[in-house]
């Protein structure tokens, strides 16, 4: 079942669903590996940014032999993956948790079709649902008829990216260094970060998160065009927040929808939900998480990561009956809005005109990549690997 398939029967059961992202889908024509391919250039290229896309750009570089280098702001790699280790006794997804599509995209992605097997993942269908509105919980195990994507089992997608990605980019990478102007103007594109280091290339590959453009924290010389000013003001990087909590005994169900099911296709404040992050990890750890994102998120926007807690504990006590204070533990916050070089969620387009505007190179100097940039997968962590084979490729091909 496609997702277009599944939102038409989600509809007439008037009924909604998170993470939809592809399910079971795959590249198809669209399949970004490179075969038997010779580039036609060979300069320098600058990837800005060391999340999922700007380590796949490097990755795809290396294999056919293309002087790199990449610029990340913050002090590690992964951007929104990120894994929170020693908290219970598996590793947590504090960012991108769920894999959107057909496992053998990993294989795609990747160019190497022996990992297929070699990924631990779980068939993600919860069993148990609950939607929670108006002070009232109801069941809603309908919703487990149609609901399929995976989760990795005892690793994360930031362990993904170490083990096949991070190697190819190892000497490459400089961290703690912001890109604060670019400048095309001339034949060599320049760029200077925080620190005042200057660095010059042929090409860039500029993989930051879609709010660093739109909050103009980047300056262009010249300035960005006009049209692509406008395709920026058309998509969204709204508030992301995730929340873990250990509890000594579980008392919830697989997942609690906190939005209202009955609204949840047709509201635009987001999405909000409790689930079983310990889920089918052969963990003896009872772990709520809670995912929340969008205008419903901004209700958290203020708080100190003690407050948030306080809030989150008081709602699940209320749903509960008391259950969550005198089970609790320990807690984990990972609040996306207030990371300064994340600053939101994943992108939400009004139209998808304003993507393909955004995804073009630039004066055949600029190229974009990331999430908010993927050919057909928006918003997936395997959406930014397509979108990073799809902007490598446009260099390689000298375009």
């Amino acid at each position: 079942m496609n997702r277009k398939e599944f939102l038409i029967i989600a509809t007439q059961l008037s009924i909604g669903l998170p993470f939809l992202g592809s399910i079971l889908t795959s590249c198809g024509e669209n399949d970004p590996i490179l075969e038997d391919f010779q580039p036609s250039f060979n300069g320098k290229v600058i990837i800005v940014g060391a999340g999922t896309a700007g380590l796949f750009s490097g990755y795809i570089l290396q294999k056919f032999g293309i002087d790199f280098e990449i610029i990340e702001a913050s002090d590690r790699i992964g951007g929104r993956v990120k894994k929170l280790e020693g908290f219970v006794d598996f590793p947590i997804d504090l960012g991108a948790e769920w894999l959107h599509t057909d496992p053998s995209i990993f294989a795609e992605i990747l160019n190497d079709p022996t990992v297929d097997g070699k990924i631990d993942l779980i068939d993600y269908s919860p069993d148990t649902y609950l939607s929670w509105s108006n002070g009232k919980l109801r069941k809603r195990n309908i919703i487990s008829n149609f609901y399929a994507e995976y989760k990795f089992k005892s690793s994360t997608w930031f362990d993904f990216l170490e083990q096949y990605i991070a190697p190819s980019v190892a000497g490459k990478l400089h961290l703690n260094e912001a890109v604060s102007t670019i400048n095309y103007n001339a034949e060599k594109v320049s760029l200077v970060t925080n620190t005042g280091k200057t660095y010059e290339a042929d090409k860039v590959i500029i993989t930051v998160p879609l709010t660093i453009l739109k909050q103009n924290l980047i300056n262009f010389t010249p300035s960005l065009p006009q049209e692509r000013i406008q395709a920026l003001s058309e998509v969204d990087m709204p508030a992301g927040l995730k929340v873990f909590i250990e509890f000594s005994e579980r008392f919830y169900p697989d997942m609690v929808l906190a939005t209202g099911l009955s609204d949840y296709l047709f509201s635009d404040q987001g999405e909000k939900l409790y689930y079983d992050a310990a889920f089918q990890k052969e963990s003896s750890k009872h772990v709520l998480g809670l995912f929340t994102v969008g205008e419903i998120t901004e209700q958290y926007a203020e708080m100190t990561d003690e407050e948030i807690i306080t809030s989150v504990m008081g709602e699940l006590d209320e749903m509960f009956e008391g259950k969550a204070s005198q089970c609790y533990l320990q807690h984990a916050v990972q609040h996306w809005t207030k990371e300064p070089y994340i600053r939101g969620s994943y992108s939400h387009y009004q139209n998808n005109s304003a993507q393909d505007t955004l995804s073009q190179p630039l004066q055949d100097k600029l190229y974009f990549a990331g999430e908010a940039f993927a050919p057909i997968d928006t918003s997936t962590v395997h959406g930014a690997a397509q979108s990073a084979y799809t902007a490598t490729e446009f260099i390689l091909k000298g375009g």
